[in-house]
């Protein structure tokens, strides 16, 4: 087995960091927008007398960041050639390296730096799961009319499974489309019922809505997506909430006889609940490398500190009270680290069997769509790796708050952010509770990968 990564992306590595020090970090430190990563960053990015949304300074500070990194070709990483990306093999493998490297880096890292802020989801090297679902499920008119759209970043898409009463248990949902006459005399559907945690409707020009259009509650058969245009009529932003890092774009959305063509629908009608799983992995994946690179971050920093701080006379690190935690944090980040590398390298292998026609990755022969293949066959390996990284960002986070001490605690240190950032991964892309329950149906039977206890080998 192979350790190392590949010789190519660690020169793309390299490559990205050039990049990072030469433009992105310069427009940082330019004209006091330092203002918006230092103490001062929760007021300078929030409007606070209107909703808590984002201020518009923050928002085209990001913008010119990604259009500096789309110009240099780092942006539009993961994506097929055919829309200006690398259509790299390996794009698993190589993202959740980039976003590890990232999110550990001493100089941008932790997930607070105009080259990869994580509390919007703001990378140089982007990510892109709305441009997955309209890729591998728009007919041709949807991905023609979205698409460019989506890259020129015109087109703006919430998306809407989760509600106000409803978060895991998703196919208990509220929300009902029914089929009715348009004003025009065409087909189509009138949605009713209300989504919440609606990313992005600040400035969304769509929303992606999941509603039951057949079926019983409970059961995953009988829900349909719907591209809904935030204008239309019935739709209204009911509230922003307030969240624990600030600012807020997550609004919570009623619905009321929402009126849209059937030429609206995404993907099958009944089945729309398998679009969520084109890029659930890809996410969970890449989160768990930024997490685990942002627990690397503060344990780093907090090493360095304990150094060079002197009490009773002494290194705070002479003390073992300090050092114990952060051999078991350190201890941590190096086992998961490669677990999260060699699950990227799998999905990779995976995907790669799809794409050159064959069978093989399919488990006990049964056709199915590589993201279903992945799910079935590595779902509880990316849970491992994603609650897991969740969680331990975290504990990195309040243990440097800990070693710093009135230091950490303060807004000077970017480590009550990151534990407050952080924090909201052990709930979105899955609760951690939904994830180990996931796990624990392979431990204990539950589920099956379909490979007949055989174990694909696979060098990273």
């Amino acid at each position: 087995m192979n350790f190392e990564l590949p010789s190519g992306l660690q020169a793309y590595i390299e490559k990205l960091d050039s990049f990072i020090h030469r433009d992105i970090l310069p427009l940082q430190n330019s004209n006091d927008n330092v203002r918006f990563f230092d103490h001062r960053r929760e007021p300078s990015r929030t409007q606070w007398d209107n909703g808590g949304l984002p201020t518009r300074e923050w928002e085209d500070l990001l913008g010119q960041a990604r259009e500096i990194a789309d110009h240099a070709g780092f942006f539009r990483f993961p994506l097929p050639q055919s829309y200006g990306g690398q259509g790299h093999p390996e794009t698993n493998l190589w993202m959740c390296a980039m976003r590890y490297h990232m999110a550990s880096h001493p100089v941008y890292g932790g997930g607070v730096s105009l080259a990869n802020d994580l509390q919007n989801e703001h990378s140089v090297v982007g990510n892109f799961p709305d441009f997955l679902m309209l890729y591998h499920w728009g007919n041709e008119r949807q991905k023609a009319d979205f698409i460019p759209s989506r890259l020129r970043g015109e087109f703006r898409m919430t998306f809407g499974l989760t509600e106000i009463h409803h978060g895991s248990d998703a196919t208990h949902m509220d929300t009902r489309a029914t089929p009715c006459i348009l004003p025009d005399g065409s087909s189509g559907y009138s949605i009713t019922g209300n989504k919440k945690w609606q990313t992005g409707a600040h400035s969304a020009t769509h929303m992606l809505i999941f509603a039951r259009t057949s079926g019983q509650a409970g059961s995953p058969v009988g829900i349909t997506a719907f591209i809904v245009p935030r204008d239309t009529a019935g739709v209204t932003v009911q509230s922003f909430e307030y969240t624990l890092n600030m600012p807020t774009d997550h609004a919570t959305v009623l619905l009321e006889d929402v009126q849209v063509p059937a030429s609206a629908i995404l993907g099958p009608l009944d089945n729309g609940l398998a679009i969520a799983q084109t890029f659930t992995h890809e996410n969970r994946i890449r989160q768990a490398a930024s997490s685990c690179g942002a627990a690397k971050f503060c344990i780093d920093r907090s090493v360095a500190y304990a150094r060079d701080r002197i009490v009773f006379g002494k290194p705070l690190s002479s003390n073992q009270a300090i050092q114990w935690p952060l051999v078991e944090l350190s201890t941590q980040v190096e086992m998961l680290r490669l677990l999260i590398l060699r699950t990227a390298t799998e999905m990779d292998v995976l995907q790669k069997k799809f794409s050159e026609g064959s069978t093989a990755g399919n488990a006990g022969g049964q056709l199915m769509a590589p993201w279903v293949a992945i799910e079935k066959q590595l779902g509880h390996k990316i849970s491992m790796c994603n609650y897991y990284a969740n969680r331990l960002a975290t504990q990195a986070a309040d243990n440097a708050i800990q070693v710093h001490g009135g230091n950490g605690y303060s807004r000077h240190q970017p480590f009550e952010h990151i534990w407050r950032h952080f924090r909201r991964y052990r709930i979105t892309e899955g609760s951690e509770e939904v994830q180990i329950r996931k796990v624990a149906g392979y431990l204990f039977g539950y589920k099956s990968t379909g490979l007949d206890g055989k174990r694909a080998m696979t060098k990273l």
